[in-house]
Formats: C-alpha cells, sequence, structure tokens
C-alpha cells in the first residue's frame, strides 16, 4: 500500500472510531491480531473499541483534530489535538464540566493496509491539570 493510502486509513480510524463513535469501521482498518504498545490501552480489537466508547462517555463532544501527519514507507506518524469536556466519572472523580485540549501523538505501521502495530503518547498530564485533578501553582 502507498503512504497516502495508509494516511487514508490512519484517518478514517481517526474520524469513524474516535470522531463519530463508529467503532464497526474499526474492522476494516486493524486485523484482530494488532499489537497495542500504548500504555493502559488494552490489546485486543474489541477491547479498544470498548476503550473508544468509555473515552467518548467519560469526555463528551471528544474529538481527535490531526494538526501534522507524515507517512513514510509502512509508519504514519500524526500530531493531533484532542478536545472534550469532563461529562463522566473519570478516575473516580465524578464530572467537572471542564473542557479540555490536548496534544495526542500517534504512531502505527501498516501491513496490507492495515495497522498492525499502534504507539501512542497522549498528554496526560495536561489533561490532569485542566481538569483540576493537580495541585495548582502558587
Amino acid at each position: 500500500m502507498s503512504a497516502e493510502q495508509n494516511i487514508a486509513v490512519f484517518r478514517r480510524v481517526i474520524e469513524e472510531g474516535f470522531n463519530k463513535g463508529n467503532v464497526e469501521a474499526l474492522d476494516e482498518c486493524f486485523p484482530p491480531t494488532y499489537t497495542e504498545h500504548q500504555f493502559d490501552l488494552p490489546s485486543t480489537l474489541e477491547e479498544f473499541k470498548g476503550s473508544i466508547r468509555y473515552l467518548r462517555h467519560t469526555f463528551a463532544d471528544f474529538s481527535l483534530t490531526i494538526e501534522d501527519i507524515v507517512a513514510d514507507g509502512d509508519k504514519v506518524w500524526a500530531r493531533m489535538s484532542g478536545r472534550g469536556t469532563h461529562s463522566g466519572e473519570f478516575m473516580g472523580r465524578p464530572p467537572t464540566g471542564q473542557p479540555f485540549t490536548i496534544t495526542v501523538i500517534d504512531i502505527c505501521r501498516f501491513e496490507h493496509g492495515r495497522i498492525v502495530e499502534h504507539w501512542g503518547v497522549p498528554d496526560r498530564f495536561h489533561l490532569l491539570a485542566q481538569l483540576g485533578f493537580l495541585p495548582q501553582r502558587p
């Protein structure tokens, strides 16, 4: 597959799965045996779909915006902005109604037009600070 085709698959994961909540669209984008490297994400496609459902429930209006995307060979790198509002219980805490914006970095490796490995780095520390879960600066 070409770099452009891999980027199109990545964009579909973001738009359909994360932004629209159409997790069934991910079946065409990942083999059932893909490998997940991001901390605290499940290792099966069905569990990953559950994580997206939880994310969309816990953070109303959640969306990812691709700010930069690069493909080289069998890999796609993306820098994104994640936005939403804390609307459901998170880390044992009730909803705060706080909006947030964080940076997310993703790297995906492709085989035959499907994502076979994923590495992700969401700025969870910044998320916690914006939700008021961390001590404020003096």
